[in-house]
Parts: structure tokens; C-alpha cells; sequence
């Protein structure tokens, strides 16, 4: 079993009247709510926190890409993922992702990837995804019947732009490069793993089947109701006659652990309900554009995650009905094992993606229940799926011999005005030592 620590880096400071008084969470949330100095403390706060995970045993540290919005601080995953690239040394840096068909042209998408694969030492896991409808239709104008065409040619240049041996043209409908020639090509060959995250739409099972791509189903309706989206992603792989690799699936779910189940309730509460009723508070007419959503997705009565579908699915919902229902596993150390341990066994999940800063929560708390999942629960799950070879991870091949570390840094002080300025002879120098 595989655990990714994954952050939504989201604004914790709403206010309590937000989902009254304000129209939406996403889109159109008004900037004077946003203060860059809380900003600057949220997003060093959220590092410490990746990093953090990252001594404590878990495999990925993932990030994500959204725009115009409190939910998630993130329209550059990249940026996130760079800065992880040198205070981190063991997880896998997974990008979920870059929403491709975005980006005029979307060779800058292989580029980057590429950098942060050569930079981390062949760490990192690309994600693909189409991108939400706020995010796609709404933030950034893309037609709602055209956003997949486009995903799909993006798709198709990115990987001939990681794989190919010479310099080659594209022509496509929506990019045309005379002369695509990467540099830098990603450390790892022929590429990256790659993951494509989705939210339902059953359009991304084939596309993962076909391509051998792992599926994150990225759900904040819990292990229950995803179980839905879960079996209808196996039918297809069995169908297409492929392995039921439980490596093959990832999934979200919100944990939180404490001492007690009951302290678990007094820790968390108030941080899932600033979650699922301001995080989550979006306007119904920048949910789901139409023509976003396919007519055999609709078909298949799979719900969007957000929305006045999703809001009522949700409300009124308690603490206990949370956990009863399966949005969130919360509690002791072995309430959380058990009721994991149930969960990913109900979906055949090999990559559980957790999310353990959600909504409001505080710098210490998730530090607590970061340590108490990495030391309590983590230990506990690593035997499931060992039958199974995971294909999705990268693979590690750069020898140890060949791992680059960061210099140290020696700092001078200038006493006359008190400033600090890097010796930048002396990290030169102590890079060279090694």
C-alpha cells in the first residue's frame, strides 16, 4: 500500500458568514477577502507541512492546480512542487496536476515536468487532468464542448515531446510548432509516470486503460459513495482485459487522526465543517458548464463534486454523519486502521492520496495527526496489495552515488546596517567538498 500526502492549500480564513453572504468560494470570490501576508505565512506553513510528511515516511507529496479561488492556493503546482524539489529527499513529488489543456502551448507543460523530474532526481509522478469546470470554463475561458479535444491533442504532444529522439514538427487543430526539440528531457525514460485525476467522468477510464495511465479519483464524498466511480473504473479494465492492479487506482479521502475518537470529534469538527460549507461553497452555474460534462458521463448519473447537487447531498450533516457516511475517517489510531483498512479494500485501491490539513485546520494540529497516521496507522497498512508490482511509481534508477544534495548555506552578517547576505563562495565551496 502506497500513501500520499496531499495538500488543497487552502485560505483558512473566511469568514464565518461566508457561504451566506458571499456568492462563491471560486470564480468570482472577492480579492479584498484575500491579505497577502496571511498569504505569505499559509503558503510557508503548507511547505513546512509537505516537508514534514516527507520525514515521516510518506511515499508522494501531491499538489494540485486551481485558479481564482479560497479552496486552493495553488494556480502554479509547479512552483509548489520546485520548492519541494530541494527541502525534500525520500517522496515522490506528485504534481495532480497540470490541467493541460490549458496552456498556449502545452509544451511548456513537458518542460517544466521535465525540469522537476532532472531537479528531484527522478522523483516525479505528472499528472494530467482535464481540469474542473470553474477552472477550465470560467477562470480561463476555454469552450466547454472543446476543453477535451484539446486536452486529448495536448496529451498527444507532451508524451512525442518526452519521447521522441529527434527534432520533429506538430502539426495540430489548436498548436502548430515548427520545430519541438526538448530540453531538458525528464531523468526518468521514457517519461514520468503518469496519473490522470478525475472527479466522474467516465470518459477517463478508457483513457486510462488504454494508456496504461493510473486513475485518482479525487472525491470528497468519502470511500462509500466512491465506491460507485471505483467499480465502474474496474468493469472497464476487466472488459479491456487488463490487470485489476489495485496500484492502478488512487483515491482521496480526508483522515484525521487523534487519541480518541472522541478527541478526534473535539480536534477536527470545526475544521471539516469550514471545509464542506465554505471551502466547497461554490455557485451551481460554475459547477458544470454545459457541455462540460459528456452525455455518457450525465448517463451514468455520476454527481459533480461540487454544486447545489453536491451541497444538498451534504446538508445538514453532523460530525457522526460524516464519519457514518464515509466523507471523512476520523478517530483513534485503530479506528482509523480499521476503518481505512475496510476502505481500500472496498475500492481495490493501492495509492490512497490523504488529506490531513483540511479546511481551517491549524499548523499544530496537522502536525499532529500527520505523526500519529505515519507512526499508528501507516505501519499497519503496508501489507495490503504486496502480490501486486506497482507500475506507477517512479522508479528510482539515478544511483545513490549520483544524488545531489544542496550545499549548505553560510550566511555573513554585515553588522553596519544589519543586513544578511549568502557566501556564495562558501556554498560553492562545500558543494565541492562532496
Amino acid at each position: 500500500m502506497k500513501f500520499t500526502w496531499f495538500h488543497l492549500m487552502p485560505y483558512r480564513f473566511l469568514p464565518e458568514d461566508f457561504k451566506e453572504k458571499y456568492h462563491s468560494v471560486w470564480v468570482d470570490i472577492p480579492r479584498d477577502l484575500y491579505d497577502p501576508k496571511v498569504g505569505h505565512r499559509l503558503y510557508n506553513d503548507y511547505l513546512d507541512q509537505l516537508e514534514y510528511a516527507d520525514s515521516m515516511g510518506f511515499d508522494g507529496l501531491g499538489v494540485n492546480e486551481h485558479h481564482q479561488n479560497a479552496y486552493g492556493l495553488m494556480p502554479s503546482p509547479n512552483i509548489m512542487a520546485a520548492a519541494l524539489t530541494r527541502r525534500t529527499r525520500n517522496a515522490n513529488l506528485v504534481v495532480l496536476g497540470n490541467s493541460i489543456a490549458l496552456y498556449n502551448p502545452p509544451i511548456r507543460v513537458a518542460e517544466e515536468f521535465a525540469m522537476l523530474d532532472v531537479i528531484s532526481g527522478g522523483r516525479l509522478i505528472a499528472g494530467f487532468p482535464v481540469g474542473t469546470s470553474m477552472d477550465t470554463n470560467f477562470c480561463y475561458g476555454e469552450v466547454p464542448a472543446t476543453i477535451r479535444e484539446k486536452y486529448y491533442e495536448a496529451h498527444e504532444l507532451i508524451i512525442k515531446a518526452w519521447e521522441a529522439k529527434d527534432v520533429f514538427s506538430f502539426n495540430g487543430k489548436y498548436t502548430k510548432l515548427r520545430y519541438v526539440n526538448l530540453w531538458p528531457k525528464p531523468l526518468q525514460q521514457p517519461h514520468p509516470p503518469i496519473w490522470i485525476p478525475g472527479g466522474g467522468s467516465v470518459e477517463t477510464y478508457d483513457f486510462c486503460a488504454d494508456h496504461d495511465y493510473q486513475y485518482s479519483f479525487l472525491s470528497y464524498f468519502g470511500y462509500i459513495a466512491g465506491k460507485k466511480v471505483s467499480d465502474g473504473y474496474w468493469e472497464v479494465m476487466a472488459k479491456k482485459g487488463k490487470e485489476l492492479n489495485p496500484y492502478s487506482l488512487g483515491f482521496a479521502q480526508v483522515v484525521a487522526v487523534s487519541e480518541t475518537d472522541e478527541q478526534a470529534e473535539k480536534d477536527y469538527a470545526p475544521h471539516m465543517d469550514y471545509f464542506y460549507n465554505r471551502c466547497l461553497h461554490v455557485y451551481n452555474g460554475f459547477a458544470d458548464a454545459p457541455g462540460y460534462r459528456t452525455v455518457k458521463t450525465i448517463k451514468a448519473g455520476i454527481l459533480g463534486q461540487v454544486g447545489d447537487q453536491a451541497a444538498m447531498r451534504r446538508e445538514g450533516l453532523k460530525w457522526k454523519d460524516f464519519i457514518d457516511q464515509g466523507y471523512v475517517i476520523a478517530g483513534s489510531p485503530k479506528t482509523v486502521r480499521e476503518r481505512l483498512r475496510e476502505a481500500m479494500k472496498s475500492l481495490n485501491c493501492g495509492h490512497l492520496m490523504i488529506l490531513q490539513q483540511i479546511g481551517s485546520m491549524p499548523p499544530e494540529l496537522v502536525r499532529k495527526s500527520t505523526n500519529l497516521f505515519a507512526t499508528e496507522v501507516l505501519p499497519y497498512m503496508r501489507d495490503l496489495w504486496t502480490d501486486f508490482e506497482d507500475r506507477w511509481s517512479p522508479r528510482r534508477d539515478l544511483p545513490q552515488a549520483d544524488f545531489a544534495k544542496p550545499a549548505p548555506v553560510h550566511f555573513q552578517k554585515t553588522e553596519a546596517n544589519g543586513t544578511v547576505r549568502v557566501s556564495a563562495s562558501a556554498s560553492a565551496e562545500a558543494r565541492s567538498a562532496k
